[in-house]
């Protein structure tokens, strides 16, 4: 019998919107909560809890705050939030299921964010088809190359000849990465990882902004636990974390005190390297849930 309440439940979601599978997951049941509740242990606006529900998605500003607060809406319901994500981005468009054909399940190949999957899977027939034409063509670009290597190579043996080779040798700066809290999940801003002094990676889930000196949005994005954004090394960048407890700031290799506790919203927070010191560090604006 339990089983069968299982399999009508999955049936149930399949054929439910992401907005319904969130009421419905909030109201029936023996816990049934209200949405104010639920916005302040968020720290997310009332207004965009319910716009979830409803399924009226412009009322959030963009796509990654929708998929990050639908994600944490689902968690805090106890539904899977991938399955709410994806059925989200198939509204909105942002993805297609894969061809029907058995090349296209071959493949492997599925269209996202807007790119149809059946252009990818006839790319990859086509190559699959191809192939020993594109192999020909790897051979004589191949022997091309070698060409123009020897070519080279005989130029400046001439000129050694001549000329003794001079040896310069490059400062390389080593990258010393600091003893992560949470293994690394994936890594952004890795432009910057060369000189950046200021690393922040996420122990818990949390929406991360990071604003340059003019204001100017240089990353958004919600940081699942384990992913880490490089800081550029400019100086004045200021960020914003949706969840200050769980992010984990590193200075030279060094932690730094969190942000704010867990569970808060925390703006304007310094990333300059020596106010974020504890020497120097000030108490950044600390924002109410709404």
């Amino acid at each position: 019998m339990n089983e069968n309440i299982v399999n009508d439940t999955e049936v149930q979601n399949v054929e439910m919107t992401a907005g319904e599978m969130l009421r419905n997951a909030r109201t029936t049941g023996r816990r049934k909560r209200e949405i104010p509740t639920i916005a302040k242990q968020l720290c997310i606006r009332e207004e965009f809890l319910q716009a979830l529900e409803d399924g009226d998605y412009s009322v959030i500003p963009e796509p990654v705050y929708i998929l990050g607060f639908a994600r944490n809406y689902a968690m805090e319901l106890g539904l899977n939030p991938d399955d709410v994500v994806a059925k989200i981005k198939r509204e909105m468009g942002m993805a297609t299921e894969c061809a029907a054909d058995a090349d296209a399940a071959d493949s492997g190949s599925c269209g996202t964010g807007g790119v149809p999957g059946g252009i990818v899977a006839r790319a990859a027939i086509f190559v699959r088809k191809k192939w020993k034409w594109f192999a020909g063509a790897a051979v004589l670009l191949g022997a091309l190359v070698v060409g123009i290597v020897i070519l080279v190579a005989s130029g400046r043996g001439d000129d050694a000849a001549q000329t003794p080779d001079v040896v310069v040798a490059e400062t390389v700066q080593a990258v010393s990465e600091p003893a992560y809290s949470k293994t690394v999940r994936e890594r952004f801003g890795t432009e910057n990882r060369a000189n950046a002094r200021v690393i922040l990676q996420a122990a818990q889930e949390s929406w991360v902004k990071v604003e340059d000196a003019r204001g100017n949005t240089v990353f958004s994005r919600v940081l699942v636990p384990g992913d880490v954004y490089y800081v550029p090394a400019a100086a004045n960048h200021k960020a914003t974390f949706g969840n200050a407890g769980g992010i984990d700031i590193w200075v030279d290799g060094v932690a730094a005190e969190k942000a704010g506790p867990a569970h808060t919203r925390q703006s304007g927070i310094s990333l300059n390297p020596e106010s974020l010191k504890p020497a120097a560090k000030s108490a950044p604006d600390t924002e109410t849930a709404e």
